[in-house]
């Protein structure tokens, strides 16, 4: 007994210089490392901002370039201190499945935002449909997106949602077409009703010149006639072009005398005979 107890303090200094030159290594290894991934991080930050990247796309980028070398520079000051690193990453890799499919909404909205950033269908201040909802894109983040309605209401919908279903981005053109379906009595003049319709959208100015106003015969229904007017204007003013040209359609043809139909049922009645 008293052999070892002479024998472990004889290897003691030897034990000590070992393991505390291996912990010096490891400790210099994560302050190094680490101060390397905010370097990394910062400076992939800097160059994105110069190229002006959209901020969303540059605070994903940073977080994840900064995580993914602190991970390889821990798994490196563990080799330093003697645990042997293959096996650490093969647990690693196994509590990451586990936790994969723990968390497999989770993921699928987190792979959804990836995409979203990097693909960018649309971006903040857009108006758009998708994932059964819409309104104007108010955040784009990581695993859902917020988006605001015309009447005022938070939306927050989930990137996976939004990745599985059609887009529709209201905002991406310049210019939109907007659509008016006409409808006049059968006793209508056809001609009167073509010029007074041209007159209006020429009228105003924020109908674009340079295309084409579309005015045709599109339907001959039960209890109209109607026709097809087409305008194009900048996408701003695609609602106020919309609410105004529809009024004064019904103001003007109040004035001219073109009757506007509604339905109606005739009924008539005979009197049989005595």
């Amino acid at each position: 007994m008293q052999e070892n107890i002479e024998q472990l303090i004889q290897q003691a200094p030897e034990v000590i210089v070992t393991y505390g030159i291996k912990i010096v290594l490891a400790l210099a290894v994560y302050v190094v490392g680490k101060w390397v991934a905010k370097s990394a991080s910062k400076l992939l930050e800097k160059g994105m901002k110069a190229r002006a990247v959209d901020l969303t796309v540059v605070n994903f980028t940073k977080n994840l370039s900064y995580y993914v070398v602190l991970t390889v520079v821990i798994i490196a000051a563990l080799g330093q201190l003697g645990v042997q690193t293959a096996s650490f990453v093969a647990i690693l890799g196994a509590a990451g499945l586990a936790v994969g499919f723990a968390l497999q909404g989770s993921l699928s909205n987190f792979a959804a935002g990836v995409l979203l950033i990097l693909f960018r269908p649309f971006k903040i201040g857009d108006f758009v449909e998708a994932g059964g909802a819409a309104g104007v894109v108010r955040d784009i983040s990581i695993f859902s997106s917020t988006l605001i309605t015309p009447d005022n209401k938070t939306i927050i919908v989930s990137n996976s949602s939004i990745m599985g279903s059609n887009i529709i981005n209201y905002s991406t053109q310049p210019e939109r077409r907007v659509d008016f379906n006409v409808g006049v009595s059968y006793g209508a003049n056809i001609a009167q009703v073509k010029t007074e319709l041209e007159a209006i959208a020429k009228s105003d100015a924020r109908i674009l010149p340079e295309k084409d106003i579309t005015i045709g015969l599109g339907e001959m229904a039960d209890s109209s006639v109607n026709f097809v007017f087409r305008v194009w204007v900048k996408t701003p003013d695609y609602w106020p072009v919309f609410f105004d040209i529809n009024e004064k359609i019904k103001l003007r043809f109040d004035e001219v005398g073109i009757e506007i139909p509604f339905p109606q049922m005739d009924v008539h009645l005979d009197q049989a005979a005595a």
